[in-house]
């Protein structure tokens, strides 16, 4: 009988997960926890129990409205729990698909077992069982379509200018591409001084090699758009003719020199 910890925040859902996984005589769900905290401390409480937890099926997306910008995701939770118990077995799911879930496993390091459900809220048994076992014996597994996400991922990441930017310099870059100006960057950021914003536009120049490539303030601010709104690296040579890198390694025109259509 595997001892499982159940982690979901619709409380229907965790029921009928609960239900289906015990309707099967191989599972038995010792702990629930609907927020990551409630997950954290369950595994916690159980240190020295026998009879507690030895696998946890948990989702991906976990909310958490008391604990606010500092609630942990599953992945958070699993990180967190395997520090005190090191490589404890945790099977994810989860109906998310952006790039920042696949991001979070590729950075935690622990993808290791996970059901993927693109379109549903259910998860039979009989798809979760043999990952739940395979857990348990210290097997991992993880889903060909996850792995080539996570690839995906990690294959745009290389090559995305907006990962050398820090968090706060991306949220200007996105409203500087919307066409506002430093004044209503600032207002909408709730900063008191539009300078700021004028220094967060230098450092995105400067990580995107603008700086480099042009002394006019205006000139860098539509080139940044540009490299924002593609989300390519660009650069511009002498005659200010925009490349972007091409398969062979090298630099190729952005726009068709004969069509004039651009190559996204």
């Amino acid at each position: 009988m595997i001892r499982l910890l159940l982690v979901e925040d619709h409380k229907p859902v965790r029921q009928a997960l609960r239900e289906g996984l015990e309707a099967t005589g191989e599972v038995k769900v010792v702990a629930e926890a609907a927020t990551a905290r409630a997950a954290i401390a369950a595994i916690e409480a159980a240190a020295n129990d026998a009879s507690g937890p030895e696998v946890a099926l948990m989702d991906v997306e976990l909310r958490d409205p008391e604990a606010g910008p500092t609630a942990k995701s599953g992945v958070g939770a699993a990180v967190a729990i395997r520090r005190e118990r090191p490589r404890f077995p945790v099977v994810f799911y989860s109906i998310q698909d952006d790039d920042s879930y696949f991001r979070e496993f590729r950075a935690a390091g622990i993808l290791s077992h996970y059901a993927y459900v693109r379109k549903s809220n259910y998860l039979l048994p009989s798809m979760l069982i043999p990952l739940l076992r395979d857990a348990v014996a210290g097997r991992s597994f993880i889903d060909p379509e996850i792995e080539d996400r996570v690839d995906e991922v990690r294959e745009r990441d290389a090559t995305s200018p907006r990962t050398l930017l820090e968090p706060n310099e991306l949220l200007v870059a996105e409203l500087l591409a919307q066409g506002m100006t430093n004044e209503q960057i600032a207002a909408r950021l709730g900063l008191r001084d539009a300078r700021a914003v004028s220094r967060t536009n230098g450092r995105i120049y400067d990580a995107w090699r603008l700086s480099e490539s042009t002394t006019d303030e205006k000139v860098a601010r539509a080139r940044a758009a540009l490299i924002y709104m593609l989300d390519r690296p660009i650069i511009w040579d002498e005659e200010g003719k925009a490349l972007v890198p091409d398969r062979r390694g090298g630099w190729s025109p952005l726009f068709d020199p004969v069509s004039g259509e651009g190559r996204v």
